[in-house]
């Protein structure tokens, strides 16, 4: 038992420096000022009040949730994969999401549009999924299915969303360049 936790930690260290292995999906963070400062392959324990190398099994899925968030919203995208890689539930439509948003920032719009679709399917009133859907549609130059997507956010929560507002906004920026 020993051996296969320290081939699992050994392997989740070497995942989180070299993973680029596509998998299949914003909201606020945890402890965002803490797993950013954590050094590569390093994630905030909240129970441990320190870095520590992530294994499977090691965090609550909330705590995988907060640190690939925040990882994330820090442009480790790369390493945001390999924390929310970790989540005991992998139908979390909050993972999904961030893993949709890392894939998509790491050039992988298609690997996150399959996050993102498999999020809506579990819970298609998420809007911030919506929302990032939108943005993914952008990049790939369909201007309708980021329509569609703010028609979806509008039809939930109304043109006073701020994930309303952030879509609308891409949407005309995509217009106008």
């Amino acid at each position: 038992m020993h051996k296969r936790m320290l081939i699992q930690a050994a392997t989740a260290l070497v995942a989180l420096q070299f993973l680029a292995v596509p998998v299949f999906a914003a909201g606020s963070g945890g402890d965002t000022n803490t797993t950013t400062q954590c050094k590569k392959g390093m994630v905030w324990d909240k129970k441990k009040k320190k870095c520590v190398a992530p294994q499977e099994g090691m965090l609550d899925d909330d705590s995988i949730y907060y640190a690939g968030h925040d990882l994330a919203m820090a442009g480790r995208y790369d390493e945001a994969i390999a924390v929310l890689s970790l989540a005991a539930n992998k139908q979390d439509p909050r993972i999904l999401n961030y893993l949709g948003y890392s894939h998509r920032h790491s050039g992988r719009v298609i690997v996150g549009l399959g996050y993102y679709e498999e999020a809506l399917r579990i819970d298609p009133n998420y809007t911030l999924v919506r929302e990032y859907l939108g943005e993914a549609h952008l990049q790939i130059g369909d201007l309708a299915g980021a329509q569609q997507q703010l028609m979806e956010i509008e039809k939930r929560t109304g043109k006073g969303s701020r994930e309303y507002g952030m879509l609308a906004e891409q949407i005309d920026h995509f217009m106008r360049s």
